[in-house]
C-alpha cells in the first residue's frame, strides 16, 4: 500500500499548497491513502468546517487536528458530522467527535487512522496518550483487522515522540509526529517494521517562524513585548510530509522517505 502522511497545514498558503499539488500527487504516485494534519489551516490556530472540505476534496481521505482542534468553533458541530475528521484520543471524554477511525482506501484495505497529544511541554495537562494508543492498537490489530495503521502524535518534545515509535514498533505502518512544524532528519524504519519520523514539519511558507510572520515572533523574543497578533506568512507553501510503502500481508513499512515539495526547503521526493 502506498501512504502519503502530510503535516500541519498552515493557513491560506498551506491550504493553497494542498488544494494545487495533491491532486496530483495522488495520480503520479499511485497513492492509495492521504493524511493530512489541518489543525492550524485557519488563520493558524484551528480548522473550519469550509477549509476542511477543501483539503477533503483535494485529495486527503483523512484529516486529523491536535491541541487546536475546537480553536474554530463550528469545528464542535462539523466533526459530528464528517466522519474523515479525527481530534486526538486523549481530549476531555465529553469532546465531539472521534480519535480513531477505520478507514476503506482506494485499494479496498481498511486503514485505521488514530491520534493522540503529548504531555511534555504542552500547554494543558493532557490524559495519559500510551494508555490511549495501545487500547486502540490491541483492538485492531496490524495485518488482520487493519492492513495499514497510521498513528498521528501530536507533541512537542522529540523525546517523548521516539519513545510513542518505539511503543507501536510493530503494532502499527507509521508513527509520525506532528505540531512543532519543522520536519526532522530521523527518517527510518524501526527493528519490528514500524515506519517513523519524529516530525512531519508543515505545509506552510518556512520564511517564517515556524509558519507565523516572523515580524512579531522576532519582536517577542527580542523585545520581550507583544505588539500585534501572531497572522500566518504568506508567500509560497512548502508542502511536507512522509511517504510510507507498505508489505500487503503484514502492513509493516517496508519503504519510507520524507517528502518536501516546492517552497523553500531542499526537495525530497520517492
Amino acid at each position: 500500500m502506498k501512504i502519503l502522511f502530510l503535516g500541519d497545514v498552515m493557513g491560506r498558503a498551506g491550504r493553497r499548497a494542498i488544494t494545487e499539488t495533491l491532486p496530483r500527487l495522488r495520480a503520479d504516485w499511485a497513492l492509495d491513502f492521504v493524511v493530512v494534519n489541518g489543525e492550524n489551516a485557519t488563520g493558524g490556530m484551528g480548522l473550519n468546517a469550509g477549509h476542511a472540505q477543501s483539503l477533503l476534496s483535494a485529495g486527503a481521505d483523512c484529516l486529523t487536528l491536535g491541541d487546536h482542534a475546537f480553536d474554530q468553533r463550528d469545528m464542535l458541530g462539523a466533526i459530528e458530522s464528517e466522519p474523515r475528521i479525527l481530534r486526538p484520543l486523549n481530549l476531555a471524554r465529553s469532546a465531539p467527535g472521534v480519535g480513531h477511525r477505520l478507514f476503506t482506501a482506494q485499494n479496498g484495505k481498511r486503514v485505521l487512522v488514530l491520534q493522540a497529544l503529548g504531555q511534555v511541554f504542552m500547554k494543558k495537562p493532557f490524559a495519559d496518550p500510551y494508555s490511549a494508543v495501545d487500547q486502540v492498537l490491541k483492538a485492531h490489530p496490524l495485518g488482520r483487522l487493519a492492513a495499514a495503521v497510521i498513528v498521528d502524535f501530536h507533541a512537542e518534545a522529540t523525546s517523548e515522540k521516539m519513545a510513542m515509535g518505539h511503543w507501536c514498533d510493530g503494532r502499527a505502518s507509521l508513527v509520525v509526529g506532528t505540531h512543532t512544524h519543522v520536519p526532522t532528519a530521523d527518517t527510518q524504519i524501526l527493528p519490528r517494521g514500524t515506519a517513523f519520523q519524529s516530525d512531519a514539519g508543515m505545509c506552510g511558507d518556512y520564511d517564517s517562524v515556524i509558519g507565523m510572520d516572523k515580524a512579531e515572533p522576532m519582536r517577542r523574543f527580542v523585545t520581550g513585548m507583544n505588539k500585534e497578533r501572531f497572522t500566518p506568512a504568506k508567500g509560497q507553501a512548502t508542502l511536507s510530509g512522509v511517504y510510507v510503502e507498505t508489505d500487503d500481508a503484514s502492513g509493516r513499512a517496508v519503504r519510507v522517505c520524507p517528502i518536501r515539495i516546492g517552497g523553500r526547503l531542499q526537495e525530497s521526493r520517492p
